[in-house]
């Protein structure tokens, strides 16, 4: 069995030899630290929190919701990236924060973009370069093109999660699944008729930490009961994992995939909400 959309992934040996293209942008998504001890060559760095998020009135360093057009075009514009730049994202955490730069990518219309198979950790295992001097990309030109069907907000979720039309995939930890662990939310439990199934199983535990091939993850959505008969949405805490489950689905051919971009951050937030354990 192949990957339907395998052109989302970047593998390694592909990135070597693109790192001097001016075509190919290849974004940082771990934390400044990080990226300062070492990186690949010619990365550039992502300079706001790696959530992607609107700014938080409340004063923490992100909001519910995604980055708003004009702040993300100038993001991208800072980071050198153009309508036609080959975006290649990785990071340090299993692909999941290179998923969501990945997922807003598309968002906002910007297809050609893709996330580095293994990221950091296979880059490293397979004793490829490594460089500790910063890149500062050329000014980009970026537009932003916002595709809402991609998106799902809360009174969406909730019209549709107890729809027989509809599958809800929660894709966080077991504990925050059945409500041991609340991350600090006033309520924990689940969205009603979600399916279950953890983001982590789609990477393989080994040094390289790849991406599963496309038989064993199909065999953890059948057996999560997520079909292609039937559109889906993803939800985590606060729509980063979320987004790592569509970068999957998409991946094997899962054609109609929303994310819940605010997730339970927002969900089990509010009272009327409903939630189950």
């Amino acid at each position: 069995m192949e990957y339907a959309h395998p052109e989302i992934l970047a593998e390694p040996e592909w990135l070597a030899g693109h790192l001097d293209d001016p075509g190919v942008r290849v974004i940082d998504c771990a934390v400044l630290e990080a990226y300062r001890r070492a990186h690949i060559p010619g990365a550039v760095h992502l300079p706001v929190h790696y959530y992607i998020k609107e700014d938080d009135p409340a004063g923490s360093d992100h909001g519910v919701l995604i980055m708003p057009p004009k702040q993300f075009e100038e993001l991208m514009a800072q980071l050198g990236v153009s309508s036609g730049t080959t975006v290649v994202a990785y990071d340090d955490n299993n692909g999941f924060i290179a998923a969501r730069m990945w997922w807003v990518l598309k968002y906002y219309g910007h297809d050609n973009a893709k996330v580095l198979n293994g990221g950091w950790h296979r880059w490293m295992s397979e004793g490829r370069p490594l460089t500790f001097h910063a890149t500062r990309a050329p000014k980009g030109a970026f537009t932003a093109r916002p595709r809402p069907e991609l998106n799902c907000d809360l009174e969406m979720l909730k019209a549709r999660y107890d729809d027989p039309g509809q599958q809800v995939m929660d894709v966080r930890t077991d504990a925050e699944w059945d409500g041991t662990n609340d991350r600090g939310n006033r309520r924990a439990g689940h969205v009603p008729n979600a399916k279950h199934l953890e983001w982590a199983r789609f990477v393989s535990r080994e040094d390289d930490r790849k991406v599963l091939p496309a038989d064993q993850i199909q065999a953890l959505l059948d057996e999560a009961g997520i079909g292609r008969d039937r559109p889906v949405i993803t939800y985590c805490q606060g729509g980063i994992r979320a987004a790592m489950g569509k970068f999957i689905l998409e991946l094997m051919g899962y054609n109609d995939v929303r994310v819940y971009d605010g997730s339970m951050r927002e969900w089990a937030n509010r009272d009327d909400m409903p939630l189950v354990k």
